[in-house]
């Protein structure tokens, strides 16, 4: 039973990080913005929030998974947590319903796991089949979605008829009876339950079922308080399985699944009084209309359950802002996270187009910073053979392809207003500027993947070409803070610099091209590392094509028709 449990658990783990991973990326391939348009809509009120997550949750019967697929969409960008944290209130109150099925049907709820497999079929299928990057990112999620609930089906199996049953084991019912006698004890007992079995909703079945066959004798206003505190805990248990998804995500994902856990937490704390002062149970039986007995039992447990998300929902909906605000402090905001998002985007600029402009050119400066430093890190990363700094280009390039999603939805929301003539000449200037950068991000990633294939490979270069291209660095690295100095001073002589740089650079390309050939016939270095030296080459003068279009821009006072034709950008 134990080598059963521990695979089924490893298996379980690894299909449910890989399906999370997947479901992400293929939100962002199939929805983008218009997903998170009209999720910022729904969501934007915090009541619609909380209905939301009751809805969904409603539909497949499982917070776990209505959280889950919210920290997804925290991840991919598409929820702002503020947002997450209406839709997890709402998540709490929609998975009760399951209970009540279980307690009114004397059935189990629709088991979501069921879907996994033919949601993997048809995912796969949908890949296989190729178009579209739409219809590709719909696939990604249905094979993410089927995997990463097939993950938690085995999750679930590890402690079930497969592994070690809990429910079938009758040492662990006596010991659950023992232990709810204690509020402190059963809600700890209900934590640590819910987090193996990854589901409140199966465990709470459980308690339900016992319940009805007497496990817990047949007082059963005794049984009501008993059970009571199990309830509560396995609504902390059940945020496990958020963190977990959350593990490989941003800062912001785990805030979402942090939120999840304060929320139930703090609940539990303050309703743990009424637990032992017998006022809770009372509360239940106030609200509910048949008379306590075997027959009803578990639909009084079902309304424990119920009336305790609801009301932690209303104390917590006023106040969703200190919600917020205590899942910060718990993880707090780092200098990367200041760095990935542009924010002194004021749309109530837009009635005076020129402080506008002039907020979209600081914002264009810290994205050029963002530029460097993505380079820097890629080109050293190549040099040096160091994984880390080629993950920090990488994860840069996320943060540059962030800006530039940003300044550009804001400069033609801009468009849009009444502008003078010198504004709306320098609009299309600097869209062009922002596209210029999300290119050099792009030759980032393009050194990164190179240097990814020269540590694979096991390469390296010679000293003559690391000398180069240290060169090729410092001198990119020497443009990039001309044309820095030019945004940000409107500086000409540095914009004009600038533009030597890129004349070295083109120099240097044709002379390093003939020296690196050189060496490979005189077999100091290899063909393959050969290959890799002049790809860094053509991408460090790409990147100088790039930078001198914008200093083009600027010379011409980011007026297109004040630049020359020769100088027109590329």
């Amino acid at each position: 039973m134990i080598k059963n449990m521990a695979f089924l658990m490893a298996g379980g783990l690894g299909l449910f990080f890989f399906g999370m991973g997947l479901m992400s990326s293929g939100l962002k391939q199939a929805a983008g913005q218009k997903l998170k348009k009209l999720l910022g809509t729904l969501t934007k009120n915090r009541v619609m929030g909380v209905l939301v997550g009751m809805l969904v949750t409603c539909v497949i019967q499982s917070s776990s998974a209505t959280t889950v697929m919210i920290v997804g969409l925290v991840n991919a960008g598409l929820l702002s947590l503020r947002q997450a944290l209406g839709v997890i209130l709402g998540a709490n109150i929609g998975t009760t319903i399951t209970a009540w099925i279980v307690s009114l049907l004397g059935i189990g709820g629709l088991a979501i796991t069921a879907y996994s497999l033919p949601a993997i079929l048809i995912g796969f299928l949908l890949q296989l089949a190729g178009g579209t990057q739409k219809r590709k990112g719909i696939g990604n999620i249905l094979l993410g979605f089927g995997l990463l609930f097939l993950g938690l089906a085995f999750l679930s199996n590890a402690f079930g008829p497969e592994g070690f049953n809990i429910s079938e084991s009758r040492g662990v019912q006596d010991a659950l009876i023992r232990i709810g006698e204690n509020p402190l004890l059963g809600v700890l007992a209900g934590i640590v339950i819910t987090a193996l079995l990854q589901s409140s909703s199966a465990f709470i079945a459980i308690v339900q079922v016992l319940a009805f066959k007497g496990a817990f004798g047949t007082d059963w206003d005794l049984v009501l308080r008993v059970t009571i505190p199990f309830i509560l805990g396995s609504n902390i248990g059940t945020t496990i399985t958020a963190q977990l998804a959350a593990i490989q995500t941003s800062r912001n994902s785990k805030r979402a699944a942090i939120g999840h856990t304060v929320f139930n937490a703090i609940g539990t704390v303050y309703f743990l009084p009424l637990l032992w002062m017998g006022v809770f149970a009372k509360i239940v039986m106030w609200v509910t209309p048949w008379e306590l007995s075997q027959s009803t039992i578990m639909v009084y447990m079902a309304m424990a359950h119920s009336v305790f998300n609801v009301i932690n929902t209303i104390v917590f909906l006023p106040v969703i802002n200190w919600l917020e605000a205590i899942v910060v402090k718990i993880l707090p905001i780092t200098e990367e996270e200041l760095a990935r998002k542009p924010v002194v985007l004021e749309k109530h600029l837009f009635h005076t187009p020129v402080l506008a402009l002039e907020q979209t050119k600081r914002e264009i400066m810290r994205m050029a910073e963002r530029a460097k430093y993505a380079v820097q890190r890629a080109i050293d990363g190549l040099i040096a053979g160091n994984g880390q700094k080629l993950k920090a280009a990488m994860q840069t390039e996320d943060i540059i392809d962030d800006f530039q999603l940003e300044i550009t939805s804001y400069l033609v929301e801009l468009s849009r207003e009444q502008l003078s003539e010198e504004v709306a000449n320098e609009l299309p200037v600097l869209l062009h500027t922002v596209n210029d950068l999300e290119r050099i991000g792009d030759h980032a990633v393009n050194i990164v993947e190179i240097a990814q294939r020269k540590i694979e490979q096991k390469l390296s270069f010679s000293e003559g070409a690391l000398a180069e291209a240290d060169k090729l660095r410092t001198k990119v690295e020497h443009m990039f803070d001309c044309v820095i100095t030019a945004l940000e001073k409107n500086d000409i002589e540095s914009a004009k610099a600038a533009l030597v740089i890129e004349g070295n650079l083109n120099r240097m390309q044709m002379e390093y091209r003939r020296s690196h050939v050189q060496r490979m016939s005189d077999g100091i270095c290899t063909a393959e590392g050969g290959l890799i030296f002049i790809d860094l080459v053509d991408n460090a003068e790409k990147i100088g094509d790039h930078l001198t279009n914008i200093a083009q821009a600027i010379i011409g006072g980011l007026q297109w028709a004040g630049v020359k034709p020769d100088d027109a950008p590329v």
